[in-house]
């Protein structure tokens, strides 16, 4: 539970602190999610993922000088097979990125509430997911620790699996919200 309450207060935090700044695109995958909406210009998407993944490297690294002795650096592994991994890092992305279409406006949150749906939205699939996949639902979340803990065996499926959510959630987002699209 204090896994999942972290990383969905942290988010909620992080998008009052920097939404209003860059909308809070600390997520990959949510980056390309707002991208294939038509709500990010594709000139900016390289370089948001540059720093998302630079970001995620920095802390890693970080984390690695302050605890030498962990091993994992917090990295994500499958604790099922690769398979459900696979499909429920998809299926809590796309879940993920239908909240953030839903209470953003362009690529940024709107609302005093966006930041508690989101934040919402992560701990309650850190809670359920997290004891199958890891529940990352970023590609950066995982890159970062895989790379500087140098086990790189599961990586495929957290920057795959993530990505293919967002992009999926994009065309259900306009099936569901059709009604509204059209006004």
């Amino acid at each position: 539970v204090g896994i999942a309450l972290t990383f969905g207060l942290t988010v909620l935090a992080m998008i009052y602190a920097f939404g209003d700044v860059s909308g809070c695109h600390i997520n990959p995958a949510v980056t390309l999610g707002f991208w294939a909406a038509g709500r990010f210009d594709r000139r900016r998407v390289l370089g948001y993922i540059l720093m998302q993944c630079t970001g995620a490297l920095a802390a890693s690294g970080a984390i690695r000088v302050l605890f030498p002795l962990n091993e994992s650096l917090g990295a994500t592994v499958p604790r099922g097979s690769d398979f459900q991994s696979f499909v429920l890092e998809c299926i809590l992305t796309l879940l993920l990125m239908l909240v953030i279409l839903s209470v953003s406006f362009g690529s940024k949150e709107k609302g005093l509430l966006a930041g508690v749906a989101i934040g919402a939205v992560i701990t309650f699939e850190s809670l359920f997911g997290g004891p199958v996949s890891g529940a990352s639902m970023n590609p950066a979340r995982s890159l970062g620790p895989t790379i500087i803990a140098g086990d790189l065996q599961h990586l495929w499926l957290y920057l795959i699996a993530p990505t293919l959510g967002a992009l999926l959630a994009v065309p259900l987002y306009w099936v569901i919200h059709r009604h509204k699209l059209k006004e």
